[in-house]
């Protein structure tokens, strides 16, 4: 078990939830992470709600309505080079920076999201 996957019982389903519709209220602001969405953000807010409950411990809804999360292959249609990657990690720190989070469970999240945000990149 990844330290990151002990997150939900640390801090909940609540907490997570706050957290992703915070990061959208980013991607709203951002014009380049925006331009990457249809015009309603909410089944995307839900997706990722979904997705980090699963990931960070808590239940596995995400894959039981979904199938396996096959990340690089469901963002493949994006091009996502350093610029994107860094303006999808800015607006998930500003949604953490939101949060009450411990600096443990902050650790973990960033840890996981910078992983991740870099295993997404798929254009130089």
């Amino acid at each position: 078990m990844h330290d990151f996957q002990t997150i939900y019982s640390k801090i909940g389903e609540e907490k997570i939830k706050k957290l992703v519709h915070y990061f959208y209220e980013e991607v709203a602001l951002n014009p380049d992470l925006r331009a990457l969405y249809p015009e309603e953000l909410a089944p995307a807010e839900e997706r990722l709600f979904l997705f980090l409950l699963q990931v960070f411990g808590g239940p596995q809804t995400y894959s039981e309505k979904r199938g396996h999360p096959m990340l690089r292959r469901r963002h493949f249609n994006w091009e996502i080079g350093g610029r994107m990657r860094d303006a999808w990690l800015n607006a998930m720190m500003k949604a953490m920076d939101k949060m009450d989070f411990d600096s443990t469970v902050k650790d973990q999240m960033l840890g996981y999201f910078v992983k991740v945000a870099n295993h997404m990149v798929n254009k130089q």
